[in-house]
């Protein structure tokens, strides 16, 4: 038997190098900010979190319900997907966002984790199902897994038109509620939560931030272009197999 120790992370907008509107630690390489400023910041992260920058997976995300396994450092980020998964040690798994739902995955007692940018295309198109699926081939038991749903736009204030509210209602149910200004939201979070428990995973936690309305946060919604958060996880040395 195995003994995983999985660890998760956050980051804010302060504490980096890149300058307004991607002040201050933008990870995205895609927003528009100086590629100098991203490197650093993406070297920092590395080093806070006590890896080689080259241990860190990104993704190229573009709303699919593609999901790779990663056996080791990747020198580009991986094109056209939006899930991650590993088995191995001290790989970092990486997903970015801005308003988008980050959901990170693990099965503790299997040793498989995965990184998972949901938004409202992936969630509707169903990424988070694929993405347990290529856990569960690897060994991950729904039962055993956990997920953490990060920060994200809050349905108090994520406004669409009422057929798109409908549209993802159907195929992430859950996800529909009434903004503050009591017009047509999306709760993505919610949708994901239900379906995640729905699939038998064991615990969801959800991180209660609003992108939107938090400014130590990124957001697309509330004044692009911007910088991109990321929600890390990832597997330490700490483990001893026995």
């Amino acid at each position: 038997m195995s003994d995983f120790n999985v660890r998760r992370a956050v980051t804010t907008r302060a504490g980096g190098v890149s300058t307004a509107p991607f002040d201050s630690f933008n990870l995205g390489d895609h927003v528009g900010d100086d590629p100098a400023a991203v490197a650093a910041n993406r070297a920092r992260l590395a080093r806070d979190l006590g890896v080689a920058p080259d241990r860190v997976v990104w993704m190229e995300q573009l709303h699919t319900r593609t999901v790779t396994v990663v056996d080791g450092p990747v020198a580009e980020p991986i094109p056209a997907t939006d899930g991650i998964v590993t088995t191995q040690r001290d790989l970092v798994l990486a997903v970015l966002t801005a308003d988008c739902v980050p959901v990170l995955l693990s099965d503790d007692e299997a040793g498989v984790v995965a990184a998972v940018h949901a938004g409202r295309v992936g969630a509707r198109v169903g990424i988070i199902p694929e993405a347990l699926r290529v856990m569960i081939d690897l060994g991950a038991r729904p039962d055993r897994i956990g997920a953490f749903l990060g920060p994200a736009a809050s349905g108090e204030r994520y406004e669409v038109p009422a057929a798109m509210q409908a549209d993802v209602e159907k195929h992430l149910p859950g996800s529909a509620c009434r903004t503050t200004k009591g017009t047509p939201g999306l709760d993505l979070r919610a949708g994901i939560r239900r379906q995640l428990l729905e699939a038998g995973v064991s615990a969801v936690a959800v991180d209660p931030r609003c992108t939107i309305g938090d400014t130590t946060l990124f957001s697309h919604r509330r004044g692009a272009p911007t910088g991109r958060l990321a929600s890390v996880i990832w597997m330490d040395g700490a483990g001893a197999d026995e």
